[in-house]
């Protein structure tokens, strides 16, 4: 399926801590703007590709924005890591010739709806059993587990966490769709934050945010007549590692070698290139410490050194060998489980992002580090 496929839409709403329309709105008014952007008509659409999570359902919003028959569906599972799944499974079935006209999206009111660990008295997996009596209560906790383990281990310490918030809060502040657009943020305000969970401060979480966004997938030869210039679907990858546990990985050998090291292997395996010639990453980043362990997953650095890539403004547009989420990302434009983070791949290879990249021909985009995960690379 390499280069088969190409992203010739995309659509998106406002982002804000609250927003009126319900998901289902949300999701429509997404997937026409990204039909839009591609020159297709919704009677074109025949395949569709969301989130497990997702709170839509396909005969609803092919109902709502009349496609015409639908030829193939599906959902990727474990929430943040799904969103780049969504992109490659519409790349395999047009590949596959399953379907001409794929539409992927994500519709959350993850700001003014429930929170996921406000079940748990309900629904409990079986590993949360041996955590949440003992404090492990949200995503937060997990993962401050895990930042410390690496802390320990490796030698990080808030001042690398630090360089990921500030330089991607500084991307932020370029891009006007984003809900801290017009919020700086300094090294000093990031070490003033209150705690959230120790290790980890405010500013190392990702936003509560109501929105959503959409792309538009059809065949390489297809994407030659739309109006903007084709993205290509370079390679596309999954991974579970083995005795993996969502979130926490406690119970395996090495916690700190999570799925991003499973999917890279197939990932590059199917590429063309390698990581030292990506001209910029969008990493997911629900948490800062996620960024420097997908930063030694993929391949750009060695294992503990994830940590030190970040210093000297290495992933900061303008001055940096890799400029990572340059659009603000989940810490700061949106959090809709990684889906802007493919968007804002598609604008860097457009040439339209607000923090581009002079020359970028190739782009990784990934989804959630912790949880069964994709990845994908983008082209021009």
């Amino acid at each position: 399926m390499k280069d088969a496929a190409a992203i010739v839409g995309i659509g998106q709403t406002t982002f804000a801590k609250s927003l009126d329309a319900t998901e289902s709105e949300l999701a429509l008014q997404a997937i026409v703007g990204a039909l839009d952007d591609a020159g297709i008509d919704p009677g074109e659409v025949d395949g569709m590709c969301s989130y497990t999570l997702e709170a839509t359902e396909e005969v609803e919003i092919a109902r709502n924005l009349g496609t015409g028959e639908i030829t193939f569906f599906s959902q990727i599972g474990y929430g943040g890591g799904a969103g780049c799944a969504t992109i490659g499974q519409a790349a395999m079935a047009v590949a596959a010739g399953q379907a001409n006209v794929v539409v992927a999206w994500r519709a959350r009111k993850r700001g003014s709806g429930p929170k996921p660990w406000a079940q748990s008295a309900k629904e409990m997996a079986p590993h949360g059993y041996w955590s949440r009596p003992w404090g492990l209560l949200r995503p937060v906790d997990e993962i401050a587990m895990l930042a410390r383990r690496y802390m320990h281990e490796y030698g990080a310490t808030r001042e690398h966490l630090a360089n990921v918030a500030v330089s991607i809060r500084a991307h932020a502040n370029r891009n006007p769709a984003a809900i801290m657009y017009s919020k700086p943020m300094t090294r000093e305000d990031y070490m003033a934050s209150r705690w959230i969970s120790e290790p980890l401060c405010l500013f190392d979480n990702c936003l509560e945010t109501d929105g959503a966004l959409a792309a538009v997938i059809v065949s390489a030869q297809r994407a030659k007549d739309c109006p903007n210039v084709p993205v290509y679907i370079h390679a596309f990858a999954q991974g579970i590692p083995r005795q993996h546990q969502t979130m926490v990985n406690f119970f395996c050998e090495d916690p700190l070698t999570g799925p991003s090291w499973t999917c890279s292997k197939l990932l590059w395996a199917r590429a063309d290139f390698g990581p030292s010639d990506v001209s910029v990453a969008q990493i997911y980043d629900a948490f800062t410490p996620l960024v420097p362990l997908s930063l030694e997953g993929y391949g750009f650095c060695g294992r503990g050194e994830g940590a030190s890539f970040t210093e000297s403004g290495n992933i900061s547009w303008g001055t940096g060998s890799l400029p990572v989420n340059t659009s603000g990302g989940g810490l700061s434009e949106a959090y809709v489980h990684g889906f802007n983070l493919i968007t804002e791949g598609v604008h860097q290879m457009r040439g339209t992002s607000t923090a581009q990249v002079e020359g970028a021909e190739t782009c990784l985009v990934t989804s959630g580090e912790g949880v069964p995960t994709s990845a994908i690379l983008l082209r021009r």
